[in-house]
């Protein structure tokens, strides 16, 4: 607390008063001390002796301690040293109030913690000016650990965010694994992590592969194959991300595609459409480059309309978001069917493309695990 005006706070102000613990054992110099700091405003506190003193700095934390050197029992130097020895008291200002030799009990007092003297007889303005003084530096000194314990509440704060915002982050990139940049974001910022559940939706699923990829492994050099995959993700990777499409998981030169899941999307078949067109397009100048360097590669694509079982699936530490269900068996048996450079697609979703769409109706197809011949369509590049 500081001190107001001139001498001290004003009388008669209580909640701001400086508290100050008088320490003697004799009676008359603790009434004149209390007498001359009450009238200038302060609020004192009295002990007879170094251990009421002790117990009165528990109970009533004052601001700064005016304490006798000798006294019976605990004498002021002990009581300094287990001021300064308490983290709570470490900084208390203490004034020694001795009658014996000044030089002598300077050094001790100094050795025992104390922050100034005061010789008796007590001469009154000498004993408010230091008052005055030390109140000023405790007060100081109380705003310097506010501003510490504020700095370390912040830091805790800061932290706290940092760890939410870095699992965050890390959350985001297991999300980036499965879905477009787009759509992790809007499930990162809606907090929807539920719908990662399993759960029942109607999608659009396209499948790829590329015909002559088995043969074409049989005699490569594994590092070629490698390399070659690789140019083949990259080039399919950038289009499904601009189309917002999720992928559960490779399958070498395979790939599952969904559109639908898990952010609704009312337009996910001419998506998954449009997304095949520009497939095989990006896909042209790839085939005619490998096939100079003797490898006829050709992509087939299969998209198949319905209802899929979808979710985060597998064990701890290693999961994968997938779908499971007949819809995603018939993308992938029209992609074996389709030819290279073919995209087949079923009569689901083909009802789920406008006229503005190319697509010649072909012989129902036999398709492996499927009783029934399946209906198909060939989605044609539009002219142009």
């Amino acid at each position: 607390m500081t001190a107001a005006g001139r001498d001290g706070p004003a009388p008669g102000s209580p909640a701001t008063a400086a508290k100050v613990l008088v320490v003697d054992d004799t009676p008359q110099n603790v009434k004149l001390l209390a007498d001359i700091l009450t009238a200038k405003g302060y609020a004192p506190i009295t002990a007879s002796s170094g251990e009421e003193a002790l117990a009165r700095l528990a109970a009533e934390r004052p601001d700064i301690v005016l304490l006798d050197v000798m006294m019976p029992g605990i004498s002021g130097y002990d009581v300094c040293r287990r001021i300064r020895a308490d983290p709570a008291t470490e900084l208390l200002p203490v004034v020694l109030v001795t009658s014996l030799d000044p030089h002598e009990e300077r050094v001790k007092g100094i050795e025992a913690g104390a922050d100034d003297f005061l010789g008796k007889p007590i001469h009154q303005a000498e004993l408010l000016a230091r008052v005055r003084s030390l109140l000023r530096i405790k007060a100081l000194q109380d705003e310097v650990q506010r501003q510490a314990a504020a700095l370390r509440e912040w830091n805790a704060t800061l932290e706290a965010r940092v760890s939410a915002a870095v699992a965050e982050i890390e959350g985001l990139g297991r999300l980036k694994q499965f879905f477009s940049a787009p759509v992790a974001d809007a499930i990162i910022s809606a907090g929807q992590t539920s719908l990662l559940a399993p759960h029942r939706r109607e999608v659009c699923c396209v499948f790829i592969d590329l015909r002559g990829f088995t043969a074409f492994t049989d005699s490569a050099e594994p590092e070629e194959v490698m390399a070659m995959l690789s140019e083949f993700h990259s080039a399919m990777g950038a289009l499904i991300t601009a189309s917002g499409g999720t992928v559960p998981h490779f399958t070498g030169d395979g790939i599952l595609i969904f559109f639908n899941d898990p952010i609704e999307m009312p337009d996910a078949c001419p998506r998954a459409a449009r997304m095949a067109i520009a497939m095989q397009e990006r896909y042209a100048p790839l085939s005619a480059r490998w096939r100079a360097l003797g490898h006829d590669l050709r992509l087939g694509i299969g998209i198949a309309r319905g209802y899929a079982t979808l979710g985060a699936m597998g064990y701890e530490g290693r999961f994968d978001y997938t779908a499971i269900g007949g819809v995603v068996n018939l993308a992938a048996r029209l992609c074996a069917e389709a030819q290279g450079g073919q995209i087949l697609v079923d009569r689901r979703a083909r009802a789920g493309l406008d006229d503005t769409f190319a697509l010649d109706a072909i012989e129902p197809l036999a398709l492996k695990g499927f009783d029934k011949p399946v209906a198909a369509f060939l989605l044609r590049a539009p002219p142009g």
